[in-house]
C-alpha cells in the first residue's frame, strides 16, 4: 500500500518545476534567438562565413546570458526565501506563544476543529516549530526550494542545445537554401520543444506545441523583415 502510493507521487512534477521551467525556457530561447538572428543576417544579404561567424557568436552569448540571468533571477528567490525563514527564527524566539495560536489559525482555517489544531500545532511545534511555520504559514517547501545554480546550468545547457538546431541549417549550400534551411530546422525544433515540454509537464501536447510554434514563428518572421528592411536602407 505505502510503496503504491510512494510509486504515484512520483508521477508529481511539482518538484521539477525550478529546473524544467528554466530549460524550456532556454531552449525556447536559443531556438527562436539563433533562427531570428540567422535569417535576419541572411535577409541582409551578408556572406556565409559571416553568417556562421553571427550564428556561433549568438549562441555563446545568448547561453553566458541565459546562465547569468537565470542565476541572478532564481538567487533573488533564495534569498527572499532565505530572509523569511531568519525572520521566523526571530519572531519564534521573541513570541513562541503567539507563533503557536498563528499556526492553531492556520490549521483551524483549514477545517480543523480548535482542539485537534490545538494538538497539531503542539505536536508540529515540538517536533520542529521552524519548519511547521516555513511549511505551514509561508509555503515553503524542501521540494520546490530555489536552486540557482541548477537553474542555470539548464537554462544555459538547453539554450546551447536548442540554439544548435537552426545553426545546422546553415550548412545547406547556398544562401538562399541557408534560409530555408535553418526555418525548417527551426520549426521541427520547435515542434520537438513543444511536445517534450508538455510530456515532462504534464500538460496538452498540441494545445502547448502550437503556442511554442506560433511564438517562435512570429518572431523569425519580425526579424526577417526587419534584416530585410536593413538591406534595402543600406545601413
Amino acid at each position: 500500500m505505502i510503496e503504491d502510493v510512494h510509486i504515484r507521487n512520483e508521477e508529481h512534477r511539482t518538484h521539477k518545476a525550478g529546473w524544467l521551467r528554466a530549460a524550456v525556457l532556454g531552449a525556447n530561447d536559443g531556438l527562436i534567438a539563433t533562427a531570428s538572428l540567422m535569417i535576419g543576417v541572411s535577409a541582409a544579404r551578408v556572406s556565409s562565413s559571416f553568417l556562421i561567424t553571427a550564428a556561433v557568436a549568438g549562441i555563446v552569448a545568448g547561453a553566458m546570458s541565459m546562465a547569468v540571468g537565470e542565476y541572478i533571477s532564481v538567487r533573488s528567490q533564495s534569498d527572499i526565501e532565505e530572509s523569511d525563514r531568519n525572520l521566523e527564527i526571530q519572531h519564534l524566539a521573541l513570541d513562541p506563544e503567539g507563533e503557536l495560536e498563528e499556526l492553531i489559525h492556520i490549521y483551524m482555517n483549514r477545517g480543523l476543529t480548535r482542539e485537534l489544531a490545538e494538538q497539531v500545532a503542539h505536536t508540529m511545534h515540538e517536533r520542529d516549530a521552524l519548519e511547521a511555520h516555513l511549511r505551514d504559514e509561508l509555503g515553503q517547501f524542501e521540494h520546490t526550494k530555489a536552486r540557482p545554480v541548477q537553474a542555470s546550468i539548464a537554462s544555459s545547457l538547453s539554450y546551447t542545445a536548442g540554439g544548435i538546431v537552426p545553426f545546422l541549417g546553415a550548412l545547406a549550400p547556398t544562401m538562399g537554401a541557408k534560409v530555408w534551411s535553418i526555418v525548417a530546422f527551426t520549426i521541427v525544433g520547435l515542434i520537438g520543444t513543444g511536445v517534450v515540454s508538455a510530456r515532462l509537464a504534464g500538460s496538452g501536447v498540441v494545445k502547448t506545441t502550437l503556442r511554442i510554434l506560433i511564438g517562435g514563428s512570429v518572431g523569425m518572421a519580425i526579424t526577417a523583415g526587419i534584416g530585410s528592411l536593413v538591406h534595402l536602407s543600406g545601413i
